[in-house]
């Protein structure tokens, strides 16, 4: 894959866990790190993001405060329009800051090609678009990101009144998306371990009434 750019085991040990009373155990952790740009198209044919909701009270119009876009945005490995697209980015975002173009961004970057097609992480946080670099947290993810947490490094690569291509570092922990159960103290040994002490009470019982 041209867009994953690292991926190695954490020293991390696994962790333990409970399922439905079933005792398995999460795959060693991987830290990975993508590259990719992201790109915001508001006009034009075919527009990736659609504003549905204004604000309601004057506010400047530099920093849009109260509005509010939807967006199915291309990620790409690239950052030209004609580059190979590997994802999408599907959320929203609304303009949330009164003094500057500041953002609150809520997204799924669905990736569709190689073997993490299908599989999602999940963007939030605060992004000050006139800053030079910008950072948002990773705070999930689906497929072979579950347990994803980590962040994203964003850097603007151009900006017009209609486009935006932003350049994306995401770094993230996360399980490889496999739960497996522990063989030694899987759910037959519990079932069995049960039977067995509730033989023991009844053998008792039947011996004190002898």
């Amino acid at each position: 894959m041209a867009y994953l750019i690292l991926e190695r085991s954490s020293p991390l040990t696994s962790t333990r866990c409970d399922i439905l009373s079933d005792p398995c155990t999460l795959n060693q952790e991987k830290l990975s790190h993508f590259h990719f740009y992201w790109h915001d198209k508001l006009g034009g044919r075919d527009p990736t993001a659609v504003q549905v909701a204004t604000s309601t009270i004057n506010v400047s119009p530099a920093t849009r405060f109260g509005d509010v876009y939807v967006v199915d945005d291309p990620l790409t490995e690239g950052p030209t329009a004609e580059s190979k697209m590997v994802g999408r980015a599907q959320g929203l975002y609304t303009y949330s800051s009164k003094e500057e173009v500041g953002v609150l961004m809520a997204m799924n970057f669905v990736f569709m090609v190689g073997e993490y097609s299908g599989s999602t992480i999940t963007i939030l946080g605060r992004n000050i678009v006139m800053s030079k670099e910008r950072e948002m947290a990773v705070v999930g993810g689906s497929g072979l990101f579950r347990f994803a947490r980590g962040y994203a490094k964003l850097k603007t690569y151009s900006l017009s009144v209609t486009t935006a291509i932003v350049e994306y570092d995401v770094f993230l922990m996360h399980s490889g998306g496999e739960l497996a159960l522990d063989a030694s103290e899987g759910p037959t040994f519990t079932l069995n371990l049960r039977l067995a002490s509730l033989l023991v009470i009844c053998l008792l019982l039947f011996l004190q009434r002898k």
